[in-house]
């Protein structure tokens, strides 16, 4: 089991992503069903689990959506009259998940620009236990080791 403990791409426990799409359709960000189905196709793309889903259509347009994850949660806000949508997203993975999931927002809402930032969380713990990850084989320390 060499693949017990694995470095994370980060120092700290996790990465929270914040993404911000731009010039996206309306009928895109404001279709319930369509958000609902995008948090899923993300939730595969970052190789985590959904443990609920939820969303809300307001009116006369607008969607939020929260996704639950085994790992922690990604969310989705649109402003369909400005072309805009606010995606979270925070896990105990890997940068690399998040950039996946970025991709996928960004092709499934048809941005015509996005920005990402990504933070590493939990950068500035000290305890010398290792932390064990839901639905993982794997354990990692504070440090990522």
């Amino acid at each position: 089991m060499a693949n017990q403990k694995q470095r994370l791409d980060q120092t700290g426990l996790g990465v929270h992503a914040i993404i911000e799409l731009y010039d996206c359709p309306y009928a895109l960000l404001n279709d319930e069903n369509y958000i609902r189905n995008a948090i899923c196709r993300a939730v595969r793309a970052a190789g985590t689990r959904l443990l609920k889903l939820t969303s809300h259509h307001f009116s006369p347009q607008g969607v939020t959506a929260l996704g639950l994850l085994a790992e922690s949660h990604i969310s989705i806000h649109t402003w369909p009259e400005a072309g805009y949508a606010a995606a979270d997203l925070f896990t105990c993975g890997r940068q690399s998940m998040s950039v996946a999931v970025t991709q996928v927002l960004i092709g499934l809402f048809r941005a015509g620009r996005h920005s990402a930032k990504y933070l590493t969380r939990g950068e500035g713990l000290s305890f010398s236990g290792s932390v064990k990850f839901p639905d993982q084989n794997e354990e990692r320390t504070a440090h990522g080791y």
